[in-house]
């Protein structure tokens, strides 16, 4: 199994059964994720070499007005994809699988969580993982410390708050807080 079939399968949403030939080559994957990101968190890097670095992680150029503070980590790397103007803070960790997308002037804060893989809740299939996208469109912000869990949505122009949760899609211009994320009101343009 190539990275290229892994992928395919990952953004169709299939089921990776614990032990498959697909969890396997996700597992080889992750290898070079550790060795990049690794590289990338032990010591200080120039803009310019983190960006590569990123680059390499991902597997797709990375535009030089994108910038990161390390600590990073990305367990996968090679299903993330960044617009232009994007800003992550330190402590961010990425959980690709499923598929991140960071639109354009997109700003993410200290520690937040991007998950893309849910396991199985029947016990017998714990170890199955269920692969969903994090979609940011344009202009997001995202506070400290949240946590955007598979499949949601975050619109255009919204802000979440430190600390959220979003288990469910944000409009475009909405204001989210709380745990779980509950949009509180619209955001003037």
């Amino acid at each position: 199994m190539d990275l290229d079939e892994l992928l395919t399968a990952l953004n169709a949403g299939e089921t990776i059964t614990a032990g498959s030939p697909l969890h396997e080559a996700m597992h080889s994957a992750s290898q070079a994720a550790l060795r990049i990101t690794g590289e990338l968190n032990s010591g200080y890097h120039e803009p310019a070499r983190v960006r590569e670095l990123l680059s390499q992680l991902t597997g797709k150029p990375v535009d030089e007005s994108v910038a990161l503070f390390p600590p990073f980590s990305a367990d996968f790397g090679r299903n993330i994809t960044l617009g232009k103007r994007v800003f992550i803070n330190a402590g961010c960790r990425f959980q690709d699988q499923g598929g991140i997308t960071i639109g354009d002037d997109c700003l993410i804060g200290h520690n937040v969580v991007l998950a893309t893989l849910n396991h199985d809740l029947t016990p017998g299939r714990r170890a199955d993982m269920h692969p969903a996208p994090v979609t940011l469109g344009r202009n997001v912000w995202l506070g400290s410390n949240v946590t955007a869990l598979p499949g949601v949505s975050i619109g255009d122009d919204s802000v979440v708050a430190a600390g959220a949760v979003v288990t469910k899609n944000v409009p475009v211009r909405s204001l989210a807080v709380g745990s779980p994320a509950r949009v509180i009101r619209p955001l003037d343009g």
